[in-house]
């Protein structure tokens, strides 16, 4: 999941709802800024109050709001190094989770491969945002197939070997504590019953975190026109695929919002093709101004919720999109973008040029934005959490 700013926003307000007692919350680690992590905040609010258990929170790095939240993280916490880079704590958190025991009528567990594993007394219902991706996809989620792109893909790969299969059978047990499944696509409904074999509900989270109503503030040194990529700088984003498409497409430049460990080889590429910025971390202003003065959005990454082109839709931009995973549920061809079959640079570019020749109807592109929506996601998961409070 996609956008990497500084902050989130709370979307559109919904009806006031009586608090449910009982009710307890879980995520993987409060570390970072991104999609997964804005849903959590979406279910403190549909949940005012439940405390929210993780195994690491670091305030710094990941977003504000979750100051107004009651976190409660687990005695791993204590490890610094841990909190700042929760990637180095994959050989732990197995054990740190196992030992962990929420006491509550219904517990809420946002999880893509450990939060999934707390026990209760009560109910659990997790919201999969997809299996664990260095268990199941590992040369995708770390670059470590033909073409290595680096130390840290090695590294993951070293780690998933040593501790894969030990972590596929915590992982099967885990899965198999839920009462009930919701996953966020179509694309990771199908992982979750081939991988555990268990059927889930399709709940798509809510995309509109960025207002398009809202102030702007414009970002020094982007030239016009160019396209947007919003992404973590992880290797299965493919945002280099992206650098090299875009360039070559003259008279066009690429704007990039997001962070992580790629960041230093990206640059340097984008150093000797040009006519890209690396933007990093921006503002909920600055990226307002960036969707409203983009040609449109480039999303080439492995997604499971595609959630940037909705965001993009806010604003009336098309997206040119992977055909792949939750691109499929978020972009409609002809109507918000257009599809691209494989991530390579020929067909990105070939994708990027299609878009930007394209006419394209704002108000359209904003109404299938309008068709997502927080209220709806927090209707449905209070229904949810109220069927499973009768049931225990």
């Amino acid at each position: 999941m996609a956008v990497d700013a500084t902050s989130a926003h709370t979307a559109d307000a919904f009806p006031e709802e009586s608090p449910l007692e009982g009710v307890a919350l879980a995520h993987d680690y409060v570390t970072q800024r991104g999609g997964a992590e804005r849903v959590a905040l979406s279910m403190s609010r549909a949940f005012a109050g439940a405390p929210l258990y993780t195994t690491l929170y670091h305030p710094e790095g990941t977003f504000p709001e979750f100051a107004d939240v009651d976190v409660r993280p687990m005695p791993i916490n204590r490890w610094g190094v841990l909190r700042r880079n929760h990637r180095l704590a994959l050989p732990f958190l197995a054990n740190a989770v196992s030992a962990q025991h929420v006491e509550a009528d219904v517990l809420l567990a946002s999880s893509s491969g450990w939060a999934h594993g707390i026990s209760t007394s009560g109910r659990k219902v997790v919201y999969c945002h997809a299996p664990a991706r260095w268990l199941y996809q590992a040369d995708r989620y770390a670059g470590t197939g033909a073409g290595s792109r680096g130390l840290r893909s090695r590294a993951v790969k070293v780690a998933t070997d040593v501790f894969g299969p030990s972590l596929r059978v915590w992982d099967q047990k885990a899965a198999h504590t839920a009462d009930r499944y919701l996953v966020n696509s179509t694309v990771i409904q199908r992982a979750v019953s081939q991988i555990y074999g268990i059927d889930a509900e399709v709940l798509p989270p809510p995309p509109a975190v960025l207002s398009s109503d809202g102030d702007v503030r414009s970002v020094d040194g982007v030239a016009r026109p160019f396209v947007l990529c919003v992404a973590r700088l992880l290797p299965y984003k493919n945002v280099d695929l992206v650098i090299e498409a875009v360039a070559r497409i003259p008279d066009l430049d690429l704007v990039i919002v997001g962070d992580g460990p790629e960041r230093r080889r990206l640059e340097a590429l984008a150093h000797r093709v040009g006519s890209t910025t690396l933007a990093g971390r921006v503002t909920d202003e600055e990226l307002r101004w960036l969707y409203a003065n983009a040609v449109g959005l480039v999303a080439a990454s492995y997604e499971d919720f595609g959630l940037s082109p909705l965001e993009a839709a806010a604003f009336g931009r098309p997206t040119a999109a992977l055909r792949d995973g939750g691109y499929l549920d978020t972009v409609d061809p002809g109507r918000t973008g257009v599809f691209f079959d494989a991530p390579a640079v020929d067909d990105i570019a070939c994708a990027v040029e299609e878009l930007t020749r394209a006419e394209w109807r704002d108000d359209d592109i904003r109404a299938h934005a309008d068709t997502f929506s927080e209220a709806r996601f927090v209707a449905r998961l209070r229904q949810i959490v109220e069927e499973e409070l009768h049931h225990h």
